[in-house]
């Protein structure tokens, strides 16, 4: 951000009376509404930290630090004071009056535009740092950021910048978010269709390496054979031998190799397992293929899906990122693990996993599935009575996404687990359920 920039939102914020809500949104995004409904959003990434206007969105997750309980209990519904730029810094210091403070007491949030040092802090009346979005140690910076310690001011900067003259701040700093919102737009879609595109070609691989029915039933005989050549000239292999020279039953030499570690009398049975095993797969295979094959049908809907997002969140909520550190540990063998606003949300790719999620699934959980056509199930794990209705809509559409590619209007049912019954395999019965109304294209949800 540029000073005269940080200088004209200044103004335009001491036009407000309060905030009436403080929180973070993304990583390093700080959301402050001012006056019940305008909202701007203050991103604090090292080296690109900038301003933008934006409708308030429900963040993808919620944010618990020390810093967040503070900054939402000490802005959030507080008056303000001032805002101001001190100086030449490319500071913004926002003065409050906290509503929650049974006397009079001042904090400032000070947003700090600083290239590699951009912060946000929390300080008292005196300049005491109550809290900060990044901590700084003394063998960082001569600029210690910790609580408890006084804030130090900037070193002095001369800087050359060429000044202009911002008529409209508002307008300024929503075309800021719209050419932002592009560029991550650009770059999210590009990621996530990337990762996406390695778990399709990582399935066309193991698709490939496939055998088939007729190359595993020939395989089953040779082993049947081998077991029996053995059993033949069982009488002349030694103990030390490690494979058998001889003839076939139509009188071609053969060479037939000993695995380690099994005994003489224990080899014709290897083969004969081995044999069995290899019967056994022929006869399956086709489930095994058919899995594989759902399974990339799967991922090729989401990138369907990723290349109709108009919005990060649409793309964020189709391939979330890596989980947190104490997600870690949730794992599922059948089925795509989500998170919506905390809560988790479980999606079938195929009949056998959304059997195996109907299992899994409480009585309370809620259910999803497409009306009238075969679709993924998706499973919102709660003990509530009432989820809200952000993480309703975004199930249904994972649901849609991840099931079909045309575009059109579906209807997308969903109950609590204990009101469906499954009759055959995946199929089932339910009641006291209701239905969400979900159009594909850009994909516009409605109720």
């Amino acid at each position: 951000m540029k000073l005269y920039e940080l200088q004209a939102i200044a103004k335009r914020l001491n036009d407000f009376s309060f905030i009436s809500r403080a929180r973070r949104v993304e990583d390093n995004t700080i959301e402050l509404v001012f006056d019940k409904n305008e909202s701007y959003f203050f991103t604090m990434t090292r080296g690109h930290s900038f301003v933008y206007k934006a409708p308030s969105q429900r963040p993808m997750q919620s944010y618990n630090a020390p810093f967040d309980a503070l900054l939402h209990s000490l802005l959030s519904a507080s008056k303000i004071l001032s805002v101001e730029v001190p100086g030449n810094d490319r500071l913004l210091r926002i003065k409050v009056a906290p509503k929650s403070s049974y006397k009079d007491k001042i904090v400032v949030l000070q947003l700090e535009f600083t290239g590699k040092n951009t912060n946000a802090i929390l300080l008292d009346e005196y300049g005491i740092i109550i809290e900060a979005l990044r901590h700084i140690d003394a063998q960082s910076s001569f600029r210690v950021i910790r609580p408890g310690v006084e804030l130090l001011d900037l070193p002095s900067f001369e800087r050359k910048e060429t000044e202009s003259e911002l008529s409209d701040v508002d307008a300024f700093l929503e075309e800021k978010y719209t050419l932002v919102q592009a560029q991550k737009l650009r770059e999210l879609k590009k990621q996530k269709l990337a990762a996406t595109q390695k778990k399709i070609d990582k399935l066309e691989a193991l698709l490939a390496q496939l055998p088939s029915e007729t190359q595993l039933e020939a395989q089953a005989v040779q082993y049947a054979n081998s077991a029996n050549l053995i059993l033949a000239n069982l009488y002349q292999i030694k103990a030390y031998d490690t494979k058998l020279e001889t003839y076939d039953f139509e009188g071609n030499q053969v060479s037939i190799p000993f695995p380690k570690g099994i005994k003489v009398n224990r080899l014709s049975d290897h083969y004969f397992n081995l044999s069995k095993r290899a019967r056994n797969k022929a006869k399956n295979i086709h489930i095994e293929k058919g899995n594989l094959e759902s399974k990339k049908a799967f991922y090729e809907n989401i990138c369907y899906a990723l290349q109709q997002a108009r919005t990060p969140y649409e793309l964020e909520l189709l391939v979330p990122k890596r989980a947190k550190s104490l997600r870690k540990k949730e794992k599922l063998k059948e089925g795509e693990l989500f998170w919506i606003e905390n809560y988790k949300v479980l999606v079938g790719r195929n009949s056998t996993e959304n059997q195996k999620l109907l299992q899994l699934a409480k009585a309370n959980d809620l259910w999803m599935h497409i009306r009238d056509i075969p679709s993924s199930h998706v499973i919102i794990r709660t003990d509530k009575q009432n989820l809200p209705e952000s993480v309703i809509r975004a199930a249904a559409k994972l649901c849609v996404d991840f099931s079909v590619k045309n575009p059109g209007d579906y209807e997308v049912d969903y109950a609590q687990r204990k009101f469906v019954k499954v009759q055959e395999g995946s199929n089932v019965l339910y009641n006291k359920y209701n239905t969400i109304h979900v159009t594909k294209e850009g994909v516009e949800i409605r109720v």
